[in-house]
């Protein structure tokens, strides 16, 4: 009898990929031939100076910015030509820097109306009452539990604390569904008293998704990553777990060789400031 064929182990494909991703504006050189390959359900967060290319990166992934060389893939499928609308119909979702709501909308309202644009693209009957539309409502109040904002669900986002907003933006990219999350500094102006709950909520959303996280909270992206990526001049300069990062010389000295490269994350002076509990 023959023996058995033996099994390969195959490695997991990625669920994100860019190769040689180069952007420049003149003589400045935002990201530098970056490449790397996300893998499915991992959490990797984004760090570097200020100016290392970090929201270069996320603009070229979402396809926000055309890179001047360089590819990138969802899964088996070369997005590259794809602009928002079509990476986002692909699977890719994302936040940003400053908080994207419909201010003088409810929470409900601006959660059902993702779950419009959504389920019904190209029709968009604002002059139907909800209750007409009862997959959307459901979808909506969902969308509340989930971000946990459903005591807020018809407060007028503008009425909303800073961290009630986030939550809100983070609902309306997770209305998509998306496999690919890409998180634009999430935790930014969020008080003390709220940063164990956000970040807490990231971790939650996170689970069963490719999440890329850029954050200037150093504890919480050592807490929350499985990998962590650091840039410095459009380069990426190194990877892996995050204490290791954390103890890399390269690492240290990006963020601690000149005052210019400090930036906002001049607390980064010591172990404990780069993500370590004490």
């Amino acid at each position: 009898m023959a023996a058995p064929t033996p099994t390969l182990a195959l490695a997991p494909a990625s669920a994100l990929r860019c190769e040689a991703l180069t952007v420049r504006y003149g003589r400045f050189t935002a990201l530098d031939g970056f490449s790397y390959a996300f893998e499915p359900g991992r959490l990797y967060g984004v760090i570097g100076p200020n100016g290392a290319g970090k929201t270069t990166l996320m603009n070229v992934l979402v396809g926000g910015t055309r890179s001047g060389t360089g590819s990138v893939f969802l899964g088996d499928d070369d997005v590259t030509r794809l602009g928002v609308a079509g990476r986002a119909r692909r699977g890719l979702g994302r936040s940003f820097q400053v908080t994207k709501v419909f201010a003088g909308l409810t929470v409900f309202e601006n959660l059902r109306l993702a779950a419009q644009a959504i389920e019904l693209p190209g029709r968009q009957p604002l002059w139907r009452p909800a209750r007409a539309m009862p997959r959307l409502v459901e979808r909506a109040r969902a969308m509340l539990a989930t971000v946990g904002l459903e005591r807020e669900a018809e407060r007028p986002a503008e009425q909303l604390s800073h961290g009630d907003q986030r939550a809100l933006e983070l609902g309306l990219a997770l209305m998509t569904e998306p496999r690919v999350l890409l998180l634009d500094e999430p935790l930014a102006g969020i008080g003390h008293q709220a940063l164990a709950a956000a970040t807490e909520l990231l971790a939650r959303v996170s689970q069963g998704r490719t999440v890329l996280l850029i954050e200037h909270n150093m504890s919480a992206v050592m807490r929350l990553a499985d990998e962590v990526l650091v840039l410095a001049a459009g380069r990426l300069i190194a990877s892996g777990a995050p204490d290791a990062v954390r103890r890399d010389p390269q690492v240290r000295e990006a963020y601690l060789g000149s005052d210019a490269n400090l930036g906002s994350e001049a607390n980064l002076g010591s172990e404990a400031n780069l993500g370590s509990e004490a």
